[in-house]
């Protein structure tokens, strides 16, 4: 009896602790906040300058079909700059670790070409590969997404012959 009338207090204070901090007009301790004016709308994105450099790859996704576990899987994604200004890559980061990009440093001018470089780790990840490259720089199209799928491979397993046991003595003569 004991242990159901603790049960039921417990029950109600739980019940009117709920239902006074969800009737703020009951609840002297919170008032309602005063009303404020509409939060300012947050500024348009700037459009991108006409002017600026623009990315245009040869391929955006490159599928490395099946690859081995093991060494590195590594493709060169070549764009040429068709915008009118040169352009600055200022970063260029990978969706984890295992994927790495090499960019270049120097301004790529209006017309010519250049090369980011990926390389991903085969070793320990066996299964499907689906990985991005994010790159930042003065471009129309930033941030730009490159994309790298396929699938790797495991290792075979090695057989290793089992051992033959060492010739039997030879039965003593007598």
């Amino acid at each position: 009896m004991k242990k159901v009338f603790i049960t039921l207090f417990c029950l109600a204070i739980s019940t009117a602790a709920v239902n006074a901090q969800n009737n703020p007009a009951t609840s002297p301790v919170h008032p309602a906040p005063p009303p404020t004016a509409a939060p300012a709308a947050a500024p348009a994105p700037a459009a991108p300058n006409p002017d600026a450099g623009k990315f245009k790859f040869e391929e955006e996704t490159h599928d490395f079909k099946e690859v081995p576990e093991g060494p590195l899987a590594e493709y060169d994604f070549e764009f040429k700059n068709v915008g009118r200004s040169p352009i600055v890559i200022t970063e260029a980061h990978g969706s984890c670790g295992c994927t790495v990009p090499k960019w270049p440093s120097e301004p790529i001018l209006p017309k010519h070409k250049a090369v980011i470089h990926v390389a991903y780790t085969t070793q320990g990840r066996v299964g499907m590969i689906n990985k991005d490259v994010i790159i930042t720089s003065n471009a129309q199209q930033s941030p730009m997404r490159l994309h790298i799928t396929g699938t790797v491979k495991a290792k075979p397993v090695e057989a290793t012959a089992a051992p033959t046991p060492p010739p039997a003595p030879a039965a003593p003569k007598k």
